[in-house]
């Protein structure tokens, strides 16, 4: 398969999975297992394009957050996606001193895959067993404590590809009574300066040593993919959560999941 059609493969996948709570690094992996091979960095660096969505999307909370960023309710908005990406880049950071690397064998990610469907699963069942306490009156207030961990959360699923950064965050936040438009958006937002920074630091790594192992217009052909692909989910999934719960997204987990290990006993030379 040509470079660019892999490219354009890969971008569709990224931008589509990003925002759901599905796991856009564990479907690249997965892709790749079909597709021609791509290195961390082309997977991080069209990460980097799904963010440009967050910024089209939310344009005008972005500008509102800015313009108003001396009013106390902003400040402290501001501030606790602030100590989440803070958290998120230590993290990051260990783990990348740490010598961790994506897994080439597929059996994480499917475990991921399908733990992380039962756990949405499990979570929508509390909301709804809650559907006439308070938890249904969720608040749409992010505590220091929940930034604190949603950052957590998502250093769990860069350790654990088929986890789901979106997906973590919004299940953190569910269990501890936020209500879920107030979730996603503050996973997405949360979003733009995590893979925004990891794609920047991805970047300057490789111009600094031995350079980039994809060609320039492959980059940005997945980049640019990526970002009209994750336009779409993302739009679409901002509606969706006003009227829907994420039971879908776990019966799909858990079907991908099953479905990737049955093909790994059958086939074990699969796993790597």
């Amino acid at each position: 398969m040509p470079d660019w059609l892999a490219a354009i493969l890969l971008g569709v996948i990224e931008g589509i999975t990003e925002f759901l709570p599905v796991s856009s690094t564990g479907h690249l992996l997965l892709a790749q297992h079909w597709l021609p091979p791509k290195t961390d960095t082309f997977n991080v660096i069209i990460q980097v394009g799904a963010m440009l969505a967050v910024l089209a999307v939310f344009w005008r909370r972005i500008g509102e957050m800015v313009s108003k960023r001396h009013e106390p309710a902003q400040r402290d908005y501001l501030q606790k996606l602030a100590i989440a990406f803070v958290i998120t880049s230590i993290g990051g950071l260990a783990m990348e001193r740490a010598g961790w690397k994506l897994p080439t064998n597929l059996a994480p990610v499917a475990w991921a895959t399908l733990i992380g469907g039962i756990v949405i699963l499990l979570v929508e069942s509390r909301q709804r067993t809650a559907a006439q306490s308070e938890l249904k009156a969720a608040a749409a207030s992010i505590s220091w404590q929940l930034a604190i961990a949603a950052g957590a959360a998502q250093i769990l699923a860069a350790a654990l590809p088929g986890t789901s950064r979106s997906g973590a965050v919004i299940v953190i936040l569910l269990l501890c009574g936020i209500a879920r438009p107030a979730a996603v958006e503050f996973s997405f937002l949360l979003g733009l300066p995590t893979i925004m920074a990891a794609g920047g630091y991805k970047l300057l790594k490789a111009l600094r040593g031995p350079g980039l192992e994809e060609p320039v217009a492959i980059l940005l052909l997945g980049t640019a993919t990526a970002a009209v692909m994750a336009f779409v989910a993302a739009r679409w999934l901002l509606g969706y959560v006003q009227q829907n719960d994420l039971r879908p997204f776990g019966w799909y987990r858990i079907a991908l999941g099953l479905g990737l290990l049955a093909m790994l006993a059958r086939n074990p030379s699969a796993t790597g």
